[in-house]
């Protein structure tokens, strides 16, 4: 049966203004970077992304080496584009990425001019897109000049290739070097996208504040530090969980005593706002005005449904704020 989207697919969503820009992005979007490869079923990823959109999230975020393998992600995800999506294209904001490794020889991976536009190329050939929305240098790269890492972006643009560029996992001071260059060149910096969780907080250490005063919109990916933040861990290690699997980028050892009690701390927390401890994990970043959107990842859509309700509550007390200070300490 082909698939039509809710009619009300507007109606709960919270859209909120990336930075200066004119582009509003749902309060929460949907990454791409597991689930959706081809070692993944075919019937469930459409079955996430059908979801997705039918709840009002309209941004869905890509990079080249998503999958595994590489690159199946994107394939896929065009795939369903063609299926489910036809017609609706406008409504989507589709990102990508380049900056890791993604084919072999001198050319394949950092923030070399050539590398980025040839990634980019075969991204649209993977997606059967003519643009993105949004195209991300992945990860700052120490031996080229910045200029020109940024001078690709802006060239990118020009090609009507993608219509806004951003930057991910790069620290305060690179940020506002990127952010200015860019702003130079006539093509601002949209949006930063950093991991960032109640777990993990370097952002708080003056890149919130570039982005704050630049006008630069904020994605979090990985807000629930890799399943940490879910009620997954609050007796343990299950043996179907990322942890379990060492070759997972969540790492047994990650799982301290320390940790364990911090999860469970906090999850009494949140059963007390009537949230999940991720549902809670997820309002504790939208409550900052600078955050423009929090990326999530599912495997199934029942999880999606539950992150979705995070927006029914994202406002703390002053006492909750300094509760959880006290906890994470």
């Amino acid at each position: 049966m082909d698939y039509q989207p809710s009619k009300n697919r507007y109606d709960h969503m919270t859209y909120r203004r990336c930075g200066k820009s004119g582009l509003k992005l749902p309060a929460l979007s949907l990454g791409l970077w597991h689930n959706f490869g081809h070692v993944d079923v075919l019937e469930n990823s459409r079955k996430i992304l059908q979801a997705a959109f039918d709840a009002g999230i309209t941004h869905f975020d890509l990079a080249n080496n998503y999958g595994p393998p590489p690159g199946s992600a994107e394939e896929n995800f065009g795939k369903i584009l063609q299926s489910d999506f036809q017609g609706y294209r406008d409504q989507l904001v589709i990102s990508t990425k380049a900056g890791y490794y993604m084919w072999e020889g001198p050319y394949g991976e950092w923030g070399s001019k050539k590398y980025l536009v040839s990634s980019l190329d075969q991204s649209l050939q993977r997606m059967k897109l003519d643009y993105v929305d949004i195209f991300y240098h992945h990860r700052p790269d120490p031996d080229t000049p910045l200029e020109e890492t940024m001078a690709a972006l802006d060239l990118i643009v020009r090609q009507g290739k993608a219509l806004y560029v951003g930057i991910s996992n790069y620290q305060a001071e690179d940020a506002a070097k990127a952010i200015g260059i860019l702003k130079e060149l006539g093509t601002p910096c949209l949006i930063h996208q950093p991991k960032y969780s109640m777990f993990e907080r370097w952002v708080e250490g003056g890149l919130l504040d570039v982005l704050g005063d630049e006008g630069v919109g904020c994605i979090p990916f990985s807000p629930l530090a890799q399943g940490l933040l879910t009620d997954k861990y609050l007796k343990g290690i299950p043996e179907d969980s990322r942890a379990a699997k060492s070759h997972g980028f969540l790492q047994k050892s990650a799982i301290t005593e320390d940790t364990l009690s911090k999860i469970n701390q906090l999850n009494e927390l949140a059963r007390s706002r009537g949230q999940s401890l991720a549902q809670m994990a997820l309002s504790w970043l939208l409550k900052d005005v600078r955050i423009t959107s929090v990326l999530i990842g599912v495997s199934k859509t029942s999880q999606l449904e539950d992150s979705l309700k995070c927006l029914d509550n994202c406002s703390f007390s002053d006492e909750e704020l300094a509760n959880i200070e006290q906890i994470l300490k």
